[in-house]
């Protein structure tokens, strides 16, 4: 080939096929030794690579995962040396070797601007083919190791959302709000009064773009249901007055913002960081709880019911009679049961079995304080939990042996109040206790 049909980086100036342009690309950006030259062609791939269609992107993806593993044969002389000498040079030349080359033009692909998203996008379009190809779970780890690294709590910034927050910001949490719909601007508006409060974290890297975030409402007393903190308060003087009188401060929602970012722990460092701002703000907070749902429990109850060897089987009639929730006598009947049952459901074990929220909140250390009959009557909420929500509350002076007991084996912490429903479950096998 001669010096006129290449580029500067090397590249024939042939015109392959997308897919085919975004493979040379690749490995040409591995080879690279100059940063400038390197950031170049980055930014060229970044360019091409969104402009594939589906089916070239998934063909890409697929030959990264493949493609650019470590070398077998550096890996084993590399073990080999520290099998028979593991003297800290061996273990680093180990490390070294068992580095996958994915992984460094991962690092490179960053380099284009708009290539930190571009990952984290490339991440969550992983996940639907993972079962199908675990092929790809090679690059779904490697992915996973570098956010873990770029998106450390060293990196990250607290900042509060309120009304002034910019348009595009706010337009997000009700694009991303995962657990209480947000329905339409005054909806946001009330969440963001003067007796409530939204933080979330931001990345350098993604500077509009929230990562995970959390509304919390003010208020007296432990909160047991969602109506009253989603009602509107049109008058903010009422609002700020409530504000000053709260000894309570509820977290009622914590959405994770980007799917890419799966597995990457925010939650439990912004519910401790959002607990110190609101201390120092609001120096008359006593409390800090959670009114969370049960996302699990429906799906865990209702097979134990349908096979009839439950004591509590006689209740699926009742629960599956349409507008049950909205009938008191209806309703009442079952109160007693499915609190219970939902208190059976949070403390069973082993723990790692339990409703993924009651583990996210007991795994940071909180207390399972009170179990909450129709705390959400709207249709996710019952379908979910038959309504029921629960307060997780997180105690400054027992946080960390909480947390420790949980982790170490599998204590949940619970409250006087959970004890009692429990002490309530009717004498049956241990078989039917699983």
């Amino acid at each position: 080939m001669t010096p006129n049909t290449q580029t500067s980086s090397g590249l024939s100036n042939s015109k392959p096929a997308p897919v085919d342009r975004a493979k040379d690309l690749a490995a040409a950006l591995l080879s690279e030794g100059g940063e400038a030259s390197g950031a170049q062609v980055a930014r060229e791939l970044h360019h091409v690579l969104s402009a594939l269609d589906a089916d070239d992107r998934h063909n890409f993806l697929r030959y990264l995962a493949t493609e650019f593993r470590p070398d077998r044969t550096a890996l084993r002389a590399a073990s080999e040396r520290y099998l028979a000498d593991d003297a800290a040079e061996a273990a680093a030349a180990l490390a070294r070797a068992a580095d996958p080359p994915r992984q460094e033009l991962l690092r490179r692909i960053n380099m284009a601007p708009g290539g930190t998203g571009a990952l984290i996008a490339m991440r969550s379009e992983i996940a639907s083919w993972l079962r199908g190809e675990p092929e790809l779970k090679l690059l779904d780890a490697d992915l996973k190791h570098l956010f873990a690294s770029w998106f450390n709590r060293g990196f990250i910034e607290l900042r509060r959302l309120d009304w002034q927050t910019p348009a595009a910001v706010l337009e997000k949490l009700i694009a991303y709000e995962a657990v209480h719909e947000i329905k339409g601007w005054d909806d946001l508006r009330r969440r963001l009064a003067p007796d409530r409060r939204c933080f979330a974290f931001f990345h350098p890297a993604l500077p509009g773009e929230p990562l995970i975030f959390v509304e919390v409402a003010l208020v007296q007393g432990l909160a047991t249901a969602m109506p009253p903190l989603l009602a509107r308060e049109t008058d903010e003087e009422a609002a700020r007055a409530q504000a000053a009188r709260a000894d309570t401060a509820i977290f009622y929602s914590i959405s994770n913002c980007q799917d890419g970012l799966r597995g990457i722990s925010f939650g439990n460092f912004l519910i401790k960081q959002v607990v110190e701002e609101l201390k120092a703000e609001f120096p008359q907070l006593k409390r800090f709880s959670t009114l969370s749902p049960v996302p699990g429990f429906r799906s865990w109850l209702g097979p134990r019911l349908a096979n009839g060897s439950d004591p509590d089987a006689a209740l699926l009639p009742q629960l599956e009679s349409c507008g049950w929730w909205n009938d008191p006598t209806q309703s009442e009947k079952l109160r007693a049961p499915l609190l219970r049952l939902c208190a059976r459901y949070l403390t069973r074990q082993p723990s790692i079995r339990i409703d993924p929220v009651a583990r996210f909140h007991l795994g940071n250390g909180a207390r399972l304080e009170r179990v909450n009959w129709l705390g959400n009557n709207a249709p996710r909420g019952i379908q979910e939990s038959f309504g029921i929500m629960v307060n997780y509350l997180y105690d400054h002076d027992s946080i960390e042996n909480n947390h420790e007991a949980f982790v170490r084996d599998g204590t949940i912490v619970r409250s006087p109040e959970v004890d009692t429903l429990l002490e309530t479950e009717p004498m049956r096998g241990a078989a039917e206790r699983r």
